[in-house]
């Protein structure tokens, strides 16, 4: 007996837990002795040619999908042709984006046996067991969380009670499976709030997996220098004591390279968490804060709470010790919430300067209030996963078409963090930030028709774009300056002039380095010409690591030595030796 559980992800770097949680529990509860339990992962990059093929392969008697928004397409495009290679297999589903209309669903997928509705480690531990016992049809309507056709029709089973998340086995034990990919971990489940676009919001209660087990855990990622770990918890510090015991255990075990992710409410950070968290080293976590709207209307609606003069403080406090990855989050297409209205959201959130500021659409997720309330708020949202907003009441869809363009630009010249000199003197030529994404995002598009640019090519494209709106020489070398800045560019920039009147001063530095050993202390060993190559010095007309007034000045960017936030190279004014 064979069960294969079978997960398609965004990306490659993308791992799946639940499947791997599945195993885990099934596993530690003596689930697969006369079988196995099997994992295949695959991502929605590839055919449904090429995912059949994998899973016709493994010859699975048991198949069960993980199903999300962004993968249940592609899943549904499989669902008629596996009982055709497959024809003795029986085909199960999980996972949120089926577990709100499961008989809708079995009555639209008949090749599909059932539905694990809901959490999902004790019903799969459950259902395995019964396929590796033989047991008989009527002891399957004992397994709760199950939906099902029983051959007269759709059965649903009773609820099954949530888990104590104690309960649940680590799924990291080896790390192997998960090697250059993100790790995701889990400290509690659930969310305090009731956003109306978010399914959180329908399990009212938070549990969380105990302080001691929890620290173990992440003492096994640090051990072993994992470079990233995501915390999932949908609001992780809604619990204070919960919060500051695992971040002073981070700060108290920091190994000094990896890096933990965390989902927070940004208005419920206390004096003692924010010194806590300022006291880490810089890098050591990231924040990422859903702010959504800074229109009041909105987030009543949204039922969020928040307040944009508390939200600046706290992350005016965040970013005091230049220590924290700030990610703050935007949607569009909310109720009340207008063009105008959106952009000066965008405004207020961007002038808090993130290192990343994700605007997103707001999806109209099945089970959801918003869902719900979709006639009210006029909502027109696509039919199919991943039920993105295509209008409402306040907002048409040419508008969300021009904030998708804005959404590309902000991507590319501000999230990338590869132009941010540049950009951040280019704001003061509009009257606001908004308007700088929007202009930019008109003129990309009619100089490149949508075409994918290189990484110089948008440098070249970006000193068009300002060229044509002044002469002033300082971006040449703002340009310049945040090229060199991210690496050591193979080609030289087009608009930059060849060193050569420079080259014996250039050479005369790095010789007198290789003696001295006064500025690039950690090339030991390194000849003058090696550290040339490993390290870039540019002159420059204008201070750009400073006020950008006119006057000569020698940088050197040394790319052994970089910023724990931005990842850019360590800069070292010269001027007077070189």
């Amino acid at each position: 007996m064979k069960i294969l559980l079978a997960a398609v992800n965004a990306k490659y770097i993308h791992a799946n837990p639940a499947v791997y949680s599945l195993a885990a529990y099934a596993k530690e509860h003596g689930v697969g002795q006369t079988g196995a339990v099997e994992i295949a992962e695959f991502t929605i990059n590839q055919t449904d040619g090429e995912i059949l093929r994998g899973i016709w392969e493994r010859q699975p008697d048991v198949l069960a999908f993980s199903c999300y928004i962004w993968n249940l397409e592609l899943i549904e495009k499989l669902l008629p042709d596996l009982p055709q290679i497959l024809p003795d297999t029986d085909i199960w589903m999980g996972g949120p984006e089926v577990s709100y209309d499961c008989e809708d669903f079995l009555e639209a997928h008949p090749q599909v046996k059932g539905i694990l509705a809901g959490e999902g480690e004790q019903t799969f531990a459950e259902l395995a067991a019964w396929y590796e016992n033989g047991r008989p049809m009527e002891e399957l309507c004992g397994i709760r969380g199950l939906v099902f056709w029983d051959g007269a029709g759709i059965v649903r089973n009773e609820r099954r009670p949530l888990l104590d998340l104690d309960e649940l086995p680590f799924l990291y034990w080896n790390l192997e499976s998960f090697e250059n990919r993100i790790i995701y971990y889990e400290s509690s489940r659930g969310c305090p709030f009731s956003c109306s676009y978010c399914l959180s919001s329908i399990e009212k209660s938070v549990r969380f997996r105990s302080a001691g087990k929890v620290k173990e855990e992440l003492q096994f990622f640090l051990d072993r220098r994992v470079p990233q770990v995501k915390f999932v918890d949908r609001t992780f510090n809604c619990r204070h004591s919960h919060a500051l015991e695992i971040w002073r255990y981070i700060r108290d075990h920091d190994n000094g390279v990896t890096n933990f992710h965390f989902e927070i409410a940004a208005d419920l950070l206390n004096e003692e968490e924010l010194a806590l968290v300022g006291s880490m080293r810089p890098g050591l976590i990231q924040m990422e804060i859903g702010v959504q709207s800074t229109n009041p209307r909105t987030l009543e609606a949204i039922r969020r709470v928040s307040d944009l003069r508390n939200l600046s403080r706290i992350v005016g406090r965040l970013q005091e010790n230049a220590n924290i990855h700030l990610h703050l989050d935007l949607i569009a297409g909310l109720p009340f919430e207008d063009y105008e209205s959106f952009v000066r959201s965008f405004n207020d959130v961007y002038r808090l300067h993130p290192e990343q500021l994700q605007l997103g659409f707001l999806k109209v997720l099945k089970g959801s209030a918003m869902h719900k309330s979709a006639g009210e708020y006029g909502l027109r949202y696509r039919k199919n996963p991943v039920y993105e907003v295509l209008g409402t009441r306040w907002i048409s869809y040419r508008e969300l078409l021009a904030l998708k363009d804005v959404e590309e630009m902000l991507e590319i010249y501000y999230n990338s963090g590869q132009f941010a000199r540049t950009v951040r003197r280019l704001e003061s030529e509009f009257p606001h930030p908004f308007a700088l994404y929007e202009a930019l995002a008109g003129y990309c598009a009619q100089k490149t028709g949508g075409q994918k640019q290189s990484r110089q090519a948008r440098f070249e494209l970006l000193r068009d774009f300002i060229r044509a709106r002044t002469d002033d020489p300082v971006y040449d070398d703002l340009l310049l300056f945040d090229a060199y800045l991210r690496e050591n560019c193979k080609s030289r920039p087009g608009w930059a002039k060849e060193p050569a009147a420079y080259r014996e001063r250039i050479l005369a530095f790095y010789q007198r380095e290789e003696k001295e050993r006064a500025l690039l202390v950690g090339y030991a060993g390194r000849s003058a010409k090696q550290m040339m190559h490993m390290t870039h010095l540019e002159r420059f007309a204008h201070d750009v690591a400073g006020d950008c007034r006119p006057g000569e000045h020698w940088l050197l960017f040394d790319y052994q030595v970089r910023d724990a936030l931005t990842g850019d190279a360590s800069v070292r004014d010269v001027t007077g030796l070189v």
